[in-house]
């Protein structure tokens, strides 16, 4: 009997070993690379800031606005050259992908058109969903890619809606879903880009939304 009460507190000593050691393992290898997990994730948005943007001579990282949007936040980066404003690139997201939360970077002018977008995560199907990313999607001949489509469009007169709803944006073939959602995210960028112009000293888009309206 003491035989056994011995072996089994060996055993629950042993196993307490092993996880205390597996937890320790994990915090350090945590600790190692969180710092360069965020670097990554850093230097992946700078480089979409300047694909979407591609004039400023300043750091838009250090000029940035934050806005609540359904439990979840939109970034807005304001990119000068000088004194002048060059454009907004906006971190929009949407949730209503294939496979979940989909993040993009998406480029405007001071006007509120679009200049490009750029995807910043996603874990759409392969072959499918996934030819939202630029390189995935391009065609070598004419050097487009599906996202080709927003460039230089104006929000106000261009649905941002695939055109099975209507909309003017041709989806991805046999990738409805993916593309809907993507269009969501533009669509979130621009309403929210709409909401805080004041703040990133836009009156252009202001004046031109007021004179929409008007018409």
């Amino acid at each position: 009997m003491a035989k056994k009460e011995s072996t089994f507190k060996n055993m629950v000593l042993t196993l307490f070993l092993v996880t205390l050691f597996a937890s320790s393992a994990l915090a350090l290898i945590y600790e190692v690379t969180k710092g360069p997990i965020a670097e990554a994730k850093r230097l992946k948005k700078a480089n979409a800031i300047r694909e979407v943007i591609p004039v400023f001579d300043n750091d838009p990282g250090t000029e940035v606005k934050k806005l609540a949007a359904d439990k979840d936040t939109l970034y807005f980066y304001r990119a000068r050259s000088g004194d002048q404003v060059t454009g907004i690139a906006v971190e929009s997201y949407t949730r209503a992908g294939f496979s979940g939360l989909i993040k993009i970077m998406v480029g405007f002018r001071p006007d509120g058109t679009l200049i490009d977008i750029a995807v910043l995560e996603h874990a759409e199907t392969p072959g499918l969903g996934d030819k939202m990313e630029k390189e995935k999607s391009l065609d070598k001949h004419t050097g487009e890619s599906w996202t080709t489509q927003f460039k230089g469009k104006d929000p106000r007169n261009f649905s941002l809606r695939v055109k099975q709803d209507n909309g003017d944006v041709d989806a991805i073939t046999a990738a409805t879903i993916s593309s809907r959602a993507f269009c969501d995210a533009v669509q979130r960028a621009y309403d929210g880009l709409l909401m805080i112009t004041e703040e990133l000293d836009l009156d252009s888009i202001s004046g031109s939304t007021e004179h929409h309206n008007a018409e």
